[in-house]
């Protein structure tokens, strides 16, 4: 397998409008992250040299939110789309965030900023796949059973993939087969800006696509691959409110399933809200109705329940925590708090101490 340089682009400049909210779409949060991030988490996973982020809709407040969130050590440049004209448009914005001399002979993952169920693992597969078999372009792609909605993968000779045909431009024909286009490439850098410049924006949707690029590297003569993920929900966008839901639940499931595989007890795993930002350590005991909130640490055999809602609240070891609302306080270790007790923003409770019931703690003066 060839072993190039690799980076990766992240289309991120859409409005959203089917979310109905002021907030930008990719900054949209999912257990307590927005889902850009967690898109950008998958990419730290991989050795990848710079990540170039494609903002527009709100692009100041998208920018300040990955410059003071992305993963450490990721070197990100933005570069604004001024006018959405589409992801072939938005992708060839992307390449000028380069400099100028990047090896041609590199490979660029391109992916959108609403996929936050994307796996690591499988974007490291994707980038495997496309290297043995040293194609141009290779396309994450799903098998469904109603493939409504998604652009169809279109095979020629050899089986390779010869296009992708948005719902919209297909013919009854093309709107039969179930594999389906997921909108994560992984192209040959120097092979990527040719094909964006003989893009045209003939189509339904009188936008520049950059799943026309497929049949332009094609008709070329080069090789396209694609490579079907085996969880669809995997490379599943977030278009609306009800899908956000759906990608919450999902990842909700995915942290719950994590903890408890690290030694953490929970009575009942769909009635437990962990955030990703949450740290626990060995043998916490999670009850019913627990909610942990931001970036909250629960020290060593603490119980935690039934109905706690803690929000960025370091909770120390032993301790047992029942009915309470804590919001940035602090629980020392061996502390018994509740039932019916607020914890205000900057209250501290003491190693050993116990809070009575139906007690409101406020932050000590000075």
């Amino acid at each position: 397998m060839t072993t190039r340089p690799l980076c990766a682009v992240v289309l991120a400049a859409g409005e959203g409008t089917r979310m109905r909210s002021t907030r930008p779409k990719p900054l949209h949060r999912l257990c307590g992250r927005p889902m850009v991030l967690h898109v950008l988490d998958a990419l730290a996973e991989l050795e990848v040299s710079r990540v170039v982020v494609v903002v527009g809709h709100r692009a100041e407040w998208v920018t300040k939110t990955l410059v003071e969130h992305a993963p450490a050590g990721m070197a990100i440049e933005f570069v604004e789309q001024p006018e959405q004209r589409g992801t072939g448009d938005a992708t060839a914005v992307a390449l000028t965030g380069f400099p100028p001399g990047t090896d041609e002979d590199s490979d660029v993952v391109v992916l959108p900023g609403d996929t936050p169920l994307l796996r690591p693992a499988t974007l490291a597969t994707l980038v495997r796949h496309h290297r043995a078999h040293d194609a141009a372009a290779t396309l994450l792609t799903a098998d469904l059973e109603n493939p409504t909605g998604y652009g169809r993968v279109v095979r020629g000779r050899d089986q390779l993939v010869a296009r992708v045909v948005e719902e919209a431009d297909a013919t009854d024909e093309e709107r039969a087969v179930t594999e389906v286009n997921t909108s994560i490439y992984c192209f040959r850098f120097g092979l990527l800006a040719p094909s964006l410049r003989r893009l045209s924006p003939a189509n339904a949707q009188g936008e520049y696509y950059l799943t026309d690029v497929v049949g332009v590297l094609y008709e070329a003569g080069y090789r396209v691959e694609s490579l079907v993920v085996g969880d669809p929900m995997e490379a599943a966008g977030v278009n609306d409110r009800a899908q956000l839901a759906v990608a919450e639940a999902e990842l909700r499931d995915r942290i719950n399933e994590r903890w408890m595989r690290r030694g953490v007890t929970m009575w009942d795993p769909e009635r437990t809200y962990v955030d990703a930002g949450v740290e626990l350590a060995h043998d916490v005991v999670l009850l019913p109705g627990v909610v942990l909130r931001g970036s909250c640490a629960v020290g060593e055999g603490t119980e935690l329940g039934p109905d706690c809602l803690l929000s960025d609240t370091t909770v120390g070891p032993r301790a047992e925590v029942r009915v309470t609302v804590a919001d940035r306080a602090v629980i020392g270790e061996g502390a018994r708090v509740g039932p019916f007790v607020n914890l205000a923003p900057g209250a501290t409770v003491a190693d050993g101490e116990t809070v009575l019931p139906f007690t409101t703690r406020t932050a000590e003066p000075g």
